[in-house]
C-alpha cells in the first residue's frame, strides 16, 4: 500500500510573529511541522503496522527550508519524502495542483492523509482540492479509522461534538483531526534514522502545472489585537454565581 501524507511547513504558533510590509511575515521565526499533520503522519504509521509492505511518503510544498518538516515527518514514521520547492507564496489551488502532480509523478496512492487544516492560513481547502483532482472521496476532521474489506470506515467529528461515520472506497483522502490519535513524537534515535532516509526535491516549475481556473492572494496581514474589558461582579456569592451563569449563557453563549 502506498500511503501519502501531505504536510505543511508552518510558523511556530508560540513564536512572536512580526508582519513585514503589508503581506508577509518575518520568516526568522521557527518553522515546524503543522500540528494537525502530526496526527496524519501518526495515523499513517499506525496503518502501516496493519498492512504489510506499505510505504509512507511525506509530501510538502515550500521553500528549501521545508525539508526540515519532511525530516520531522520521517522521524515520526514516514519512509521517504518529496519536497516541491518554490519561493512563491501559493494559494490552495496551486498547492493542491502541485501536490497532486508530485504524487502522480511518484506513484499510485492507496490513501492520502492530510491534517484537517493548517495553523497559518486555516483555509481548510487543500485536501478537498486534492480529492477533486484525483476524483477520490474526501472526509475531514477524522477521529477514527478502520480499513475493512478494501474500504475505509471513518468517523468524523462535527460541530457541537457530534460525530458521523462514513464508509469510503479506496483510494481516498482523509483529513486528520486532533481526536484521531496521540502524535507519536520521535525519540533521538528516530531523528538520527530520519537523516538517512531519502528526500527527493522537485521544482514547482518542472511539474508543468497548468494555470488554475481561479486564484487567491493575500491582500493584507494585520496583527490580532484582543481588547479585554474586565468587569467586577458584585453582590453576594449567590448573586455573583447567577451573574456568571447569565454571562456564559447570554454573552459568551458557551452554555445553554
Amino acid at each position: 500500500m502506498q500511503i501519502y501524507v501531505c504536510v505543511k511547513h508552518v510558523p511556530d504558533s508560540a513564536a512572536n510573529i512580526h508582519i513585514l510590509g503589508n503581506t508577509q511575515i518575518d520568516e526568522k521565526v521557527a518553522f515546524l511541522l503543522n500540528p494537525y499533520d502530526e496526527h496524519a503522519v501518526t495515523e499513517a504509521a499506525v496503518l502501516k503496522k496493519t498492512v504489510p509492505d506499505s510505504d509512507i511518503i511525506a509530501v510538502c510544498m515550500g521553500k528549501k527550508d521545508a525539508e526540515k518538516t519532511i525530516r520531522s515527518a520521517m522521524a515520526m514514521g514516514a519512509d521517504r519524502g518529496l519536497v516541491v520547492e518554490t519561493d512563491a507564496v501559493c494559494d490552495s489551488m496551486t498547492t493542491a495542483r502541485a501536490l497532486h502532480a508530485a504524487i502522480v509523478q511518484d506513484g499510485s496512492p492507496d490513501i492520502i492523509f492530510t491534517g484537517k487544516e493548517s495553523i497559518d492560513s486555516e483555509g481548510m481547502q487543500t485536501l478537498f482540492r486534492i480529492g477533486a483532482l484525483f476524483d477520490f472521496p474526501v472526509v475531514t476532521n477524522a477521529v477514527s479509522l478502520e480499513i475493512k474489506s478494501g474500504k475505509a470506515v471513518v468517523t468524523c467529528e462535527l460541530a457541537g461534538g457530534r460525530t458521523r461515520t462514513f464508509q469510503l472506497a479506496l483510494p481516498c483522502v482523509l483529513g486528520a483531526g486532533r481526536g484521531l490519535n496521540t502524535p507519536n513524537y520521535p525519540t533521538f534515535p528516530d531523528v538520527v534514522k530520519a537523516r538517512k532516509k531519502p528526500i527527493q526535491t522537485i521544482s514547482l516549475d518542472s511539474l508543468g502545472i497548468p494555470p488554475g481556473p481561479g486564484s487567491a492572494k493575500i491582500v493584507a496581514l494585520e496583527p490580532l489585537i484582543q481588547k479585554r474589558r474586565p468587569k467586577k461582579i458584585l453582590g453576594t456569592p449567590a448573586e455573583q454565581a447567577k451573574e456568571i451563569i447569565r454571562i456564559l449563557q447570554q454573552d459568551a453563549k458557551v452554555i445553554s
